[in-house]
């Protein structure tokens, strides 16, 4: 060190009369704001002098050369290394720490609330980070530092996982709200490209492993169960309300989800106002197009009592129509025998989506309450959110049960709503065909 200016590796070292210039410029500036504190402090009284005051003290700032050479100095020993870059303190907001400095400590003591505050390991979030990287990483800039991924993915999962606003969730992450806005669009882009075949239909083994676990149930050749859930939301700003007003008499979205006896999310279809009806949305999704078109159900066909040939199903309760694919309780409540017996099995089997469900909005909470959205991007977000879930599941994370409970209004524990809606009527099977009925006969006779 010299006269308090260092010389950094490779940096050009100023010379004796740079040096002088540089000094007495740095003296004259803290004369100047010296002088012009001194005037701010004076009594009212004294406002003549204190104006004068002022007037001279720029008179001298204005005719020091020392002075206009400054901002030059200062620059040149900054990028010739000699003087350290300061970080910018007027036109920057400084970054505070809050949950995303208490995340980034790493000791035992930690992991419960790094899972509590985002849902999983730390093991786990540096995997998610690390592959959604590429589609996020910052350019660096010389007004301050750019987020880090980490920063940017705790974020978003902290938003998914809390569902506080972004007014609030965005402050102990040192981020403005239109940049947290930005953050949930951009990681949520990111999943989906680091993961493009997380939510796909079972193949190879994996189909094995499934169609083996709903044949234990009594339901062989099944690939999974279907149901929708509402995900409710505030009322639409950026599209007609009125067609988001759903049966409860509130906004929602509908969200038809596809799952396997293991939870996992094999197929997802989001986006459809709360007021349309289940079977309205199958017959609107890629879905039934790509189950019609033969795509997803190609396993080895099976022979069922009757000669009835199935190659695969679903199980979907009575919010849709008997299909070939599709497998629904004959419903009513008088049923007796093998019938009675048929509608109870394929209730608890189809049970798992409920539990699915339960898990994906106890954990990520935005999508269980009400919230402000943009209708353009929530299908993509929770699509994201379903690869998650899938994620966690693969990792063996934990699901805290009391994430199922709730407070009312007035503080009483309750379940969480999951957003099924019980069905005015259920679907008529009077257009159904011939081997949609035989394939639900078929099954019947099989559990005899």
């Amino acid at each position: 060190m010299e006269d308090g200016i260092g010389d950094a590796p490779g940096a050009r070292r100023l010379t004796p009369r740079e040096r002088s210039l540089l000094g007495t410029a740095l003296l004259a500036v803290a004369r100047h704001m010296q002088t012009v504190t001194d005037v701010r402090r004076a009594s009212g009284r004294q406002r003549g002098r204190r104006e004068a005051a002022i007037a001279q003290a720029l008179m001298d700032v204005h005719s020091s050369p020392s002075l206009w050479d400054a901002p030059f100095l200062l620059s040149n020993a900054i990028a010739a290394g000699v003087m350290p870059r300061e970080t910018p303190r007027w036109w920057v907001k400084r970054r505070t720490g809050g949950t995303w400095r208490d995340l980034t400590i790493a000791d035992d003591a930690s992991e419960d609330y790094f899972h509590d505050k985002l849902r999983m390991t730390r093991t786990v979030f540096n995997d998610i980070a690390a592959a959604c990287s590429p589609f996020i990483q910052r350019r660096l800039t010389h007004y301050r530092e750019p987020l880090q991924p980490d920063h940017i993915v705790a974020y978003a999962l902290y938003r998914w996982a809390s569902g506080e606003t972004f007014e609030s969730s965005t402050s102990s992450f040192g981020i403005g709200r239109s940049s947290g806005i930005k953050v949930v669009d951009h990681v949520t882009k990111a999943i989906l490209a680091a993961y493009p075949e997380k939510i796909a239909f079972p193949t190879g083994h994996r189909l094995l492993q499934v169609v083996r676990a709903f044949g234990g149930k009594g339901f062989p050749n099944c690939l999974g169960a279907i149901d929708c859930t509402h995900i409710y939301v505030d009322k639409p700003a950026n599209a007609p309300s009125e067609n988001y007003f759903d049966r409860k008499q509130q906004f929602s979205v509908v969200a038809q989800v596809v799952v396997d006896l293991d939870m996992r999310v094999i197929d997802v279809f989001v986006g459809y106002p709360g007021c349309v009806h289940d079977a309205r949305v199958l017959r609107n999704s890629s879905l039934i197009r790509r189950a019609e078109a033969g795509d997803i159900f190609m396993e080895d066909p099976i022979i069922l009592p009757g000669g009835v040939r199935t190659t695969g199903y679903l199980l979907g309760d009575n919010g849709y129509a008997p299909r070939t694919w599709i497998v629904v309780p004959y419903g009513g409540s008088e049923q007796t025998g093998d019938i009675a017996l048929f509608d109870t099995r394929q209730k608890t089997t189809r049970g798992v989506v409920e539990r699915t469900f339960g898990r994906l909005k106890g954990m990520w909470r935005l999508f269980l309450r009400h919230h402000k959205t943009n209708m353009n991007n929530l299908p993509q977000q929770f699509t994201a959110v379903c690869i998650i879930h899938n994620l966690l599941l693969e990792a063996g994370v934990p699901f805290d049960e009391r994430l199922l409970l709730d407070r009312d209004r007035e503080g009483n524990t309750v379940p969480i709503d999951l957003g099924l809606q019980d069905l005015s009527q259920p679907v008529s099977q009077v257009d159904a065909t011939e081997a949609a009925l035989a394939l639900s006969d078929a099954l019947r006779m099989q559990m005899r």
